[in-house]
């Protein structure tokens, strides 16, 4: 019988090979997404991690097993620091200044998930929570092994080090942890919190393709015009 995570996975295949297939994430394979789009998406991506972030410091503080408070409380710095380190560097590359940033506005998705994540952090329960927590890690590394599998070698690709940070070991190893407290959480869980969490994951698979389109689109708020 499988686990709990093999069979979320199966109920959002369609879902993951929709975010395999998007535009932005197969124009960040061949290197031709624009400049402009990854730039957004990056602005975008630094706010999502503040409250992603956020989200796993609470799963932390929820965590029964010691060792799954000791991962997630280490997976919430990993967000705020680490892959913050990342977006720096892509700043000074792209050459994009703290004013460039702020002019950027949070998107509708981001805002969105975001708050998603932090209303079930607040009411829902800690199964909950972890499932709707592990898309964010599982499906970067499902992107980023699917696109370095792919890759020919024959050109050089300016998002090579966000692909790379997705794709390596050290990530997979995050994504087995997260997984097996994910499984650990549903063996021990009621039916009806069992679908609680088949709700929340699939639910945070959507943010996750909402979010990739949304970058692809440079998504902005349709009442700005309003204000």
């Amino acid at each position: 019988m499988p686990g709990f995570c093999d069979e979320a996975w199966r109920r959002t295949a369609k879902l993951q090979q929709s975010v395999l297939a998007h535009p932005f994430n197969e124009e960040l394979a061949a290197g031709t997404l624009s400049p402009e789009r990854f730039q957004f998406y990056l602005a975008q991506d630094a706010r999502y991690l503040i409250g992603f972030g956020r989200a796993l410091a609470v799963a932390a503080t929820r965590a029964p097993d010691p060792a799954d408070l000791s991962f997630f409380a280490g997976a919430a710095r990993e967000a705020v620091v680490v892959e913050r380190a990342l977006h720096e560097g892509y700043f000074e590359k792209f050459g994009l200044s703290e004013a460039d940033l702020d002019a950027i506005e949070t998107s509708p998705t981001c805002l969105a998930y975001t708050s998603y994540l932090l209303a079930v952090a607040q009411a829902g329960s800690y199964p909950e929570l972890i499932a709707a927590l592990l898309p964010c890690f599982w499906i970067y590394q499902h992107v980023g092994e699917h696109i370095l599998a792919n890759q020919s070698g024959d050109a050089e690709n300016p998002y090579q080090a966000w692909i790379d940070t997705y794709a390596d070991d050290e990530f997979a190893a995050a994504v087995t942890s997260c997984r097996e407290a994910v499984d650990r959480a549903a063996e021990s869980a009621d039916e009806v919190t069992r679908s609680r969490m088949f709700s929340a994951f699939t639910r945070a698979c959507e943010y996750e393709w909402l979010f990739w389109d949304s970058a692809h689109r440079m998504e902005a708020w349709p009442t700005a015009h309003l204000r």
